[in-house]
């Protein structure tokens, strides 16, 4: 499970969405979240899931990347799922059994809310499979700028999010590292109760905690090493420059956000 964790990784590829300015991504995906919350029945769902369709086949990352990505959050998904089914309520009741009723309702709004999380999810790591993290992390910072305003440093933000996320599948391999060694050692990590299962993860995390602390250290150490004193005079050696593509691709997705308002007005709403 920890393996198919994929967030922050790059995915190196020469598709139309690799070559977007990344701050029109980061829009973009803003937008698309703003779709998908917007979603109000099926119609407008269908045309949101058009949508993240076609951004998938456009940006070339193979599709098992996506389902690997969305591996570690089917468990909240179903668990979603069960608890829209047995709250929501209707007149339709398909099933009834002492407290638990089952309406058709129920089950419409579980089906609607799994694939919302799943297209937050295939959104999201579009994003960060077809962007690399020095220039998502120079596109945060440029959006960012009007912050300047109010004395917030923008660039060790911006930093700080990139390097969060960029650390994301370098921790997780130093957890596979460090429970092969535990599992070599005769450490039994599956099975047992409860109560000795978690005692045995204490020594996973405290060698973690330990490594993530020295990465971190030597992290800071190399940029004092380079001189590196923050955002202030820095030149960047490649620019960034919005093209045609750019705000062809944001007029697209608005007209997209528009097309969901018209579906949610003229047929309604289903949740």
């Amino acid at each position: 499970m920890i393996s198919d964790i994929t967030i922050g990784q790059y995915y190196k590829e020469n598709s139309i969405v690799h070559r977007l300015d990344p701050r029109a991504k980061i829009i973009l995906t803003v937008m698309f979240i703003a779709m998908i919350f917007m979603c109000k029945n099926f119609l407008s769902l269908a045309l949101m899931i058009v949508f993240v369709i076609f951004s998938v086949i456009l940006s070339k990352v193979p599709v098992v990347m996506f389902l690997r990505s969305l591996k570690p959050i089917l468990p909240i998904v179903i668990f979603t799922a069960i608890l829209n089914v047995l709250y929501i309520g209707g007149e339709n009741i398909i099933f009834e059994w002492k407290f638990i009723k089952i309406t058709s309702d129920g089950i419409l709004t579980a089906v609607f809310m799994a694939v919302r999380i799943i297209c937050l999810i295939v959104a999201s790591s579009i994003l960060t499979y077809t962007t690399v993290p020095t220039m998502l992390t120079d596109a945060i910072e440029k959006l960012l700028s009007p912050l300047k305003l109010f004395h917030i440093s923008v660039h060790s933000l911006a930093m700080m999010m990139t390097l969060a996320l960029r650390f994301i599948p370098t921790l997780i391999e130093e957890i596979e590292k460090i429970t092969n060694a535990q599992k070599a050692r005769g450490a039994d990590l599956e099975s047992g109760k409860l109560l000795e299962r978690i005692k045995a993860i204490i020594p996973i995390i405290i060698p973690l905690f330990v490594s993530s602390f020295k990465k971190a250290d030597d992290l800071a150490f190399a940029m004092s090493c380079r001189c590196y004193t923050g955002g202030d005079g820095r030149t960047r050696m490649k620019q960034m420059k919005m093209k045609a593509s750019d705000f062809v691709s944001l007029l697209i997705f608005a007209l997209g956000i528009a097309g969901v308002v018209l579906l949610n007005i003229y047929f309604g709403a289903v949740i």
